[in-house]
């Protein structure tokens, strides 16, 4: 009987103590699971193979009435089983509207072009009107970034902002920017 079978024995007797023994024994294997698995998935994927084992073995240990695998295979089926569930409720989070609902990333241009049609100029400098009512700080980081050419970090120091103000400002204005010209541009 291999150390993992004996423990997964005394886990499911209920030693308290066996589950902390497991963890060591299993990880490299558990390890090399995950990030096959996470080989497989798409590139963007911001889970790692470490926290995707960690998640894994917590459920296959913290699920008390769960945790009865009859031997080594078992134990490592079941943590295959947890690393897909967990993979899929990943995607799933993804694709909620909360979460961007499947929607590409599009950049604003770093700097209005000077050939940029004039519709465009003038509906960017429309929206940053509207934001700046709305925000003002929001708007002036997008100003020094749109048309001064700064930097985020210069941008705060010019501003007197932290620079983690100054870089949600600039998160925030990118995204409220980019669903007001779509909306001017007729998209819904």
């Amino acid at each position: 009987m291999s150390d993992v079978t004996r423990i997964l024995s005394a886990v499911k007797q209920g030693d308290p103590h066996a589950a902390s023994e497991l963890l060591p024994l299993v990880y490299a294997e558990l390890r090399k699971l995950a990030a096959h698995k996470m080989a497989q998935e798409s590139t963007g994927q911001t889970l790692q193979p470490t926290a995707l084992v960690h998640e894994a073995y917590l459920r296959l240990v913290g699920e008390a009435d769960e945790s009865h695998w009859d031997n080594r295979g078992h134990f490592f089926a079941a943590a295959a089983e947890a690393m897909r569930r967990i993979l899929i409720e990943n995607a799933r989070r993804k694709l909620r509207d909360k979460h961007g609902g499947g929607r590409r990333r599009v950049d604003l241009p770093d700097l209005p072009a000077a050939d940029q049609e004039p519709e465009d100029l003038l509906a960017l400098d429309d929206a940053l009107a509207t934001l700046a009512a709305e925000d003002e700080d929001a708007a002036a980081v997008v100003k020094l970034r749109l048309y001064a050419g700064l930097s985020v970090e210069e941008a705060a120091d010019a501003l007197n902002l932290s620079r983690a103000h100054a870089y949600r400002h600039w998160t925030y204005a990118r995204a409220w920017l980019r669903a007001a010209l779509g909306e001017a541009a007729g998209e819904s």
